[in-house]
This record gives structure tokens, sequence and C-alpha cells, in this order.
């Protein structure tokens, strides 16, 4: 019976050493569904639930307490963490019990983390759009080497000589300069999958069909077949 038993111990009763956040983070999901969660609307951690995890894992080798203040920092600072804190809603134990409110200056704090946290993704966005319509530039024009010009060892006979004929030279027309396209903003309920937006990258918007929205996170696809993920404020009516 004792070596059918040992046969049958899992690797978490092994102790294997986790390596990374993203496997933390699944562990504790693991020991403590009511408390933490991988997808869905997460819940507001107890203050000090750090210690309750150390102290409920102090003899668990699996996770180190540096591991877990790491995972406890990424699982906060995720956006569905900051969108769950809100005022009146309550925090919870490891248990899943609800404790105190949230006040409406954590709820604040919470919100300026989150909205500072897209800005920055916003901005690494653009800054990677860019670099690609760079790199996608320098491969549609790349430079031509200069040729040294050398004289023609024999002229060119009068039978080779092209014949221009004036009536063949056609005026040069100036062309007056198209006006500025005004751009209005789209609104959410016109953010549909199938849909088509104007997207603006650099100073020319450009025609592209919503292929999935998420929140204020919206992914399209430019007639060239380019997917791009961009933001909701980036997108105007077509």
């Amino acid at each position: 019976m004792m070596k059918s038993e040992a046969l049958m111990t899992t690797p978490t009763e092994q102790n294997v050493k986790i390596s990374n956040v993203k496997e933390v983070l699944a562990y504790l999901a693991q020991q403590f569904p009511a408390c933490f969660s991988l997808t869905g609307e997460a819940k507001p951690l107890k203050i000090g639930i750090f210690q309750d995890l150390a102290q409920k894992l102090q003899d668990d080798a699996t996770v180190s307490k540096t591991q877990l203040r790491q995972a406890l920092r990424v699982y906060t600072s995720s956006w569905r963490y900051l969108e769950s804190t809100k005022e009146g809603v309550a925090r919870v134990d490891l248990d899943g019990a609800t404790g105190e409110l949230i006040d409406a200056s954590q709820a604040e704090h919470a919100n300026k983390v989150l909205d500072e946290s897209k800005a920055r993704a916003a901005e690494k966005r653009k800054a990677k759009i860019a670099e690609a319509k760079a790199k996608q530039a320098t491969v549609a024009a790349p430079e031509k080497p200069a040729y040294k010009k050398t004289a023609n060892k024999k002229p060119a006979t009068a039978s080779n000589q092209t014949k221009v004929s004036p009536t063949s030279v056609k005026p040069v027309v100036d062309v007056p300069a198209k006006p500025a396209v005004t751009l209005e903003r789209i609104t959410a309920e016109h953010i549909v999958v199938g849909g088509k937006v104007l997207l603006k990258l650099g100073q020319n918007p450009m025609l592209a069909t919503v292929l999935e929205v998420n929140k204020d996170d919206v992914t399209v696809q430019l007639g060239s077949g380019m997917v791009i993920k961009t933001r909701q404020d980036s997108l105007y009516l077509a």
C-alpha cells in the first residue's frame, strides 16, 4: 500500500521548484482558487495577504518568499486586477472570505495606475508600428548604387536618334492640392467585428477592417493584409 501511494505522488507533493512568475500565479490560483484567478474578473486582495501566504506556504518548497512578492506585484498591477479595484468592493482573504471595503482614495489610486499603464502600453505600440513602417519602407525602396557615367565610344547616328514632335510635348498643368481630410472619431457602438474604420498611421488615415474588439483594444486588418492591435481612440469613422 505504501509503495502504491508513493507512485501516485504528484509533482507538487514532491516540491518541484517553480521557475517563473507565470507558474507561481498558476500555482496560487490552484492552491487558493477562492482568492486568486487567472481569467475573468479578479478579486481585490486583503491588505497584508503576503504575510498570510508566507505563513501558509512556509513548509512548501515549491515557491520562495521572493517569488511570492514578485508574483503579487505582477498580479496586483495587471489591468484586470486594477479594473476590479473599485470603491465599495470588498477585499478577500486566501479562503475567499470578504473583509474591508475599498475606499474612494484606494479606488482613485488604482484608476490612476491603470491609466498610466495603458498610456505606456499605447506609446510602446506606436513605437513598434513606427519601427515596422520604417523597416517596410526600407525594404520597398532600397538605396540604388551610384553608377559612373562613361562616354560612348561611337557617336550616335542620325538614324538612332529619336525625333520629338512638337505636338507630342504636353504642357505642364498645375494640379491643385487636395484639401485636408477631416476625421471624425468613432464611438464604441460603431466598432463591430467586420466593420470598416479609418486607422491613422502617421499623417494619412488608412482603411481597415475590424477583426476583434476587446474593451478599449481593437485588432484591425489593413488592405495590405497587415494586422494591427490598436486603441479605440486611434480609430475614426470610415
